[in-house]
């Protein structure tokens, strides 16, 4: 046989399939990039340059005198080191979790699994209440043990994990059972013990999802307002919760302002060294079924540890929703629906609403919908636009997708009420501001979830439909899609769940007679008296029902899609 001889630099329908690739890379970038910079970057630098200007000129002294108080060194020390601890103690107790539901099969598994992920979407004044009544004076473990921690860090650091335990769950366990197995089994064959074969093989492919997973935890944990808002006191303050009360307390916008800067700036550090460390250490990887990887427990070893993953659970994540569903149902004159039938109505003493307060859940639901629609466009997009690594400029747009994450939601809200104002961008009065404000916190989720499976894909399939003359958008639809359907679901499902839970710059967006759940609760809960206080509770855990119908559903269509061979 006698063998051509490659030309120099390759064949040229392969250095053109490269060319045609960059282009398509850029052009995919293009609608993400200006989605970013229109309802991002420009909302953002609305409100920074009101604080840091005057009559004209930038008053950069500023940033001196807001770094030189205490108050501010504290605030700034205590977000940092909370954060990493939350993050810390979230993987420490989630990943157990991760293996179970990616490598166990058990009854009730895609009920828990959807059961696990509600508490993430909870409007984060629900769930500091909840805690308080748990932890703190009177709560269940007053009663019980004796024991307060509403005084402590400790009462924070749970309720971080009980927000974050899905995303680990979710991000580690979705490549997690996608692993084929037989790899870790050929290592031990060769000789290597459990732990080692684990260590040696089924780690490093996971390294780049528990890392998406760490950094998603620590941005959230980083900028938490709600959770510190109502369990921290006055003792504990996020630099969140300092620019809300810098803004809506005290009207001090340059201090605001240069807050918000300090935080877009510890989070692109934060992206930067998350994409200089994971990038590294990214692999082609052998998939498969997740149904061929799941089995029944075997050995007391796994049946201990889905005991332990139960009881965990059971203790973190479902007794504090239990509280609100107790809290709902104890009416004034005993256990009943008091509260859910005065959602009905509209309260003729002048109450927090211009409708009924039951109407916020289809709001929600529609909010819901077409914040995910925008979010798995734009994030879809984005995820194909990064299957490829390569420069500085497409590390720079990986960076990018992930800064709504970790940049106050208090500062995006208030940007978007002075920036888009004004044509061609008079939007304040559009009932599709609220789903865009949404759909940023949508798009990371949507992009972190999908790349890994992406950039799983061996390359030299790519480049082989590149050779036999696929254009890249078949290319994309032979070899990337069948394997990225899975993970698409899992996107949809979790930026729907997430735009039903946003609050943060929803709250200020959201117009008086098309009050989103989140919305709803706050104002309720901001109202003295036991009827609001009721209602807040029963809308939580309408809420609560909502998420978790829309998370078994998207279960079982994953479950319908393992008959069909797909992902």
């Amino acid at each position: 046989m006698v063998l051509a001889r490659p030309e120099v630099g390759g064949p040229p329908r392969t250095r053109g399939a490269r060319r045609r690739g960059g282009v398509t890379r850029l052009a995919l970038m293009a609608g993400p990039v200006a989605f970013f910079a229109v309802f991002f970057a420009y909302p953002v630098a609305a409100i920074v340059a009101r604080g840091l200007k005057a009559d004209g000129d930038w008053q950069f002294g500023r940033f001196g005198e807001v770094l030189a108080r205490s108050d501010i060194q504290h605030v700034l020390w205590f977000t940092t080191w909370q954060a990493l601890a939350s993050t810390a103690l979230t993987l420490l107790i989630a990943l157990p979790g991760a293996y179970v539901f990616a490598r166990l099969d058990f009854p009730g598994k895609q009920l828990l699994r959807a059961a696990v992920t509600v508490p993430f979407v909870l409007p984060t004044v629900v769930v500091g209440s909840a805690f308080l009544a748990l932890l703190g004076r009177g709560g269940l473990l007053d009663e019980t043990l004796g024991i307060r921690l509403d005084t402590t860090v400790w009462a924070i650091l749970l309720a971080h994990v009980f927000f974050n335990y899905a995303v680990v769950v979710r991000t580690v366990g979705g490549l997690w059972a996608q692993l084929d197995p037989r790899q870790e089994e050929a290592a031990r064959v060769l000789g290597a013990g459990r732990f080692a074969a684990w260590r040696r093989v089924t780690l490093p492919a996971l390294a780049p999802a528990v890392a998406a997973a760490a950094l998603m935890v620590f941005l959230f944990t980083f900028s938490s307002f709600g959770v510190v808002q109502i369990l921290g006191g006055p003792a504990f303050a996020t630099l969140e919760v300092e620019i809300y009360r810098q803004t809506a307390q005290l009207l001090d916008l340059p201090t605001a302002a240069v807050l918000t800067m300090l935080q877009f700036l510890a989070v692109g550090v934060v992206l930067a060294v998350h994409a200089r460390t994971v990038r590294r250490r990214e692999s082609a990887l052998r998939l498969t079924d997740p149904a061929r990887t799941a089995r029944r427990p075997r050995g007391a070893g796994q049946w201990t540890l889905l005991g332990g993953v139960l009881a965990s659970v059971a203790a973190l994540l479902l007794t504090p929703l239990a509280v609100l569903v107790e809290r709902s149902l104890a009416g004034p004159d005993g256990y009943g629906l008091h509260y859910y039938r005065a959602l009905t109505t509209l309260d003729a003493r002048g109450g927090a609403f211009l409708v009924p307060p039951i109407e916020a859940v289809w709001n929600s639901l529609e909010y819901a919908l077409a914040a995910t629609a925008v979010a798995v466009a734009v994030g879809g997009l984005a995820a194909a636009a990064l299957t490829r690594r390569a420069g500085r400029l497409v590390r720079g747009f990986d960076a990018l997708l992930m800064l709504p994450l970790g940049v106050s939601a208090v500062t995006v809200g208030f940007g978007f009420l002075i920036a888009l104002d004004e044509p061609p961008l008079d939007l304040r009065a559009s009932w599709i501001l609220v789903p865009l404000a949404q759909a940023l916190v949508g798009v990371p989720f949507v992009v972190r979830i999908m790349l890994p499976v992406l950039r799983a894909v061996d390359e030299r399939l790519r480049e082989a439909a590149a050779v036999l003359g696929a254009s890249p958008l078949r290319a994309w639809r032979e070899v990337d899609f069948p394997l990225v359907r899975r993970a698409l679901l899992i996107a949809a499902g979790f930026a729907f769940a997430v735009s039903l839970g946003e609050f943060g710059a929803t709250v200020f967006i959201a117009r008086p007679d098309q009050p989103t759940l989140p919305v709803a609760v706050a104002r309720l809960l901001g109202r003295p008296g036991e009827l609001n206080y009721g209602q807040a509770m029963a809308l939580s855990t309408i809420l609560m029902a909502v998420c978790a119908a829309a998370l078994l559903l998207l279960e079982r269509v994953r479950g319908s899609s393992k008959t069909s061979g797909e992902f």
